[in-house]
């Protein structure tokens, strides 16, 4: 129970001291006048208060990422935690941040257009192409999940049977309308209150284990155990941990979902409680659904068999009625399902904008919006009935490359305006060295290399990757027309 509550504190205080130190490197304008009051267009520029876009902010970057991830991680036992911690406070944080200020520093531009504008043409080409596919991905993977389980929870707990067909046909109808109204119709309506939900979901839960009689909270775990793989089914903890945990810890889908905050964002010295803060957030649901899996389930093997029997989502459901019953299991069954979901729409809805800024067409009628997204949920569609495992993988090594990309492109920015750029930097280069490990070693999604050679060249690219951003485009003057 304390190593919890100390990871718990920890986040809180990263926020506080690191997240003030990384807020003070950016340096804030709080006289600057933000996108959402100098472009105002009452459907994608909306001002809302700080309290909502935090929590807007939290539902959209908090799909199953920080729960299916963590559930997942937890199979290498506590030592998920530590990544959690370290990953989120050093990395995540800095780069929602980055993501997010930048963002607003250049007009709400979504993260295609911050790559081009730091990092140059090519990569800002690369990163339209591979923003969109990242983005299918995630509205794919947040129709498949939330589908199977609501699917699963109406079947068990009523008399109806529901195809899960059904249940993807009806969350896309929900996508659809989501996507083109103005944001602030229902995203910036109700996903207040669904944050709360989910706020209260997880407090919910953890509390239940904390004064459980057949629970205890990490169970038997001891503290040599924090930094000892524990997975049962011989998986190495480099670089697969880190993959495996991508929200919660870092996540590159938090880059395209940002610009949609800093849209509505009405003054700079609210980014660090809206994007660094959301993510220290993101980072306490991932500890508190790592720490559930290792105290409901006991030990990793049980956690493994229940994971083999029916995916995390098993998880979720037996943790769920387990911990609270069958009227408080739905309650928070409900809360992680509305994850997903939220999450999902979002990503079209950045889908959509980032299209409408690479062709250049405006957004505000709706015809516009219509003749963009229409394509881009036919493919999703299509996308449904690939195996969700198969999508699952390439989500995970695509959502991770997006996040280095992004932290090239603070490192970039930070170098170019003279300003620290480690805070960016070191983390930029622990990520290449993770990708790269990866695609080389995977024999499902890569090229199936021995470790050490994969490691080692993994070091080696991120030692390039360092010496091209910071040697050679930090060297290079701000953009005319940029803020330093």
């Amino acid at each position: 129970m304390l190593w919890f509550f100390s990871c718990i504190a920890l986040l809180i205080g990263g926020y506080f001291i690191y997240g003030a130190f990384v807020e003070k490197v950016f340096g804030i304008k709080e006289e600057r006048k933000t996108p959402a009051l100098t472009r105002a267009d009452g459907v994608d520029y909306v001002p809302m208060s700080k309290g909502r876009v935090y929590l807007v902010q939290l539902l959209n970057i908090a799909g199953v990422g920080p729960i299916f991830g963590p559930i997942m991680g937890a199979l290498y036992g506590p030592a998920a935690m530590v990544w959690i911690v370290v990953g989120c406070i050093f990395a995540g944080a800095t780069h929602d941040y980055f993501s997010g200020m930048l963002s607003v520093r250049n007009g709400g531009a979504s993260v295609p257009s911050i790559v081009g504008r730091y990092l140059g043409k090519p990569a800002k080409h690369f990163m339209n192409l591979f923003a969109i596919v990242l983005l299918l991905l995630v509205g794919v993977v947040f129709v498949s999940a939330p589908a199977s389980m609501l699917t699963n929870l109406i079947n068990s707990n009523s008399d109806l049977v529901v195809g899960s067909l059904t249940m993807v046909g009806i969350i896309f109808t929900y996508y659809v309308v989501a996507t083109i109204v103005p944001v602030d119709k229902i995203i910036g309506r109700f996903y207040p209150l669904f944050g709360a939900l989910l706020i209260f979901m997880s407090v919910g839960l953890i509390t239940a284990v904390m004064f459980s009689a057949d629970h205890q909270l990490m169970g038997d775990f001891v503290p040599s155990d924090m930094l000892t793989n524990m997975n049962p089914n011989d998986m190495p903890l480099w670089p697969a941990l880190f993959i495996t945990i991508a929200c919660g810890a870092i996540s590159g889908f938090h880059a395209t979902q940002s610009p949609l905050m800093a849209r509505c964002m009405e003054n700079e010295k609210n980014g660090r409680f809206v994007f660094y803060g959301a993510m220290i957030g993101e980072g306490i649901i991932a500890l508190i659904w790592c720490a559930l899996a290792l105290s409901y389930f006991g030990n990793v093997d049980a956690l493994a068999a229940a994971v083999a029997d029916g995916g995390p989502g098993k998880v979720v459901y037996d943790a769920s009625f387990g911990l609270l019953g069958v009227a408080g299991g739905i309650i928070a069954f409900l809360g992680v399902v509305i994850l997903p979901i939220t999450s999902g729409d979002t990503a079209f809805r950045s889908s959509r904008l980032i299209l409408a800024e690479y062709f250049s067409m405006s957004q505000v009628k709706i015809v516009n919006r219509l003749i963009i997204a229409a394509p881009l949920f036919i493919i999703g569609a299509i996308l449904t009935q690939v195996d969700f495992g198969i999508i699952w993988r390439y989500f995970g090594f695509a959502n991770q490359l997006t996040a280095t990309m992004m932290l090239w492109t603070a490192t970039a920015y930070l170098a170019r305006a003279d300003k620290l750029h480690w805070i960016a930097s070191v983390p930029a280069m622990f990520m290449t060295a993770v990708i790269t490990t990866f695609i080389l070693n995977s024999a499902k999604l890569g090229f199936g290399l021995p470790m050490e050679l994969s490691t080692a060249c993994g070091v080696v690219t991120a030692a390039v990757a360092a010496w091209f951003v910071i040697g050679v485009i930090g060297k290079q003057e701000l953009p005319a027309d940029a803020e330093a």
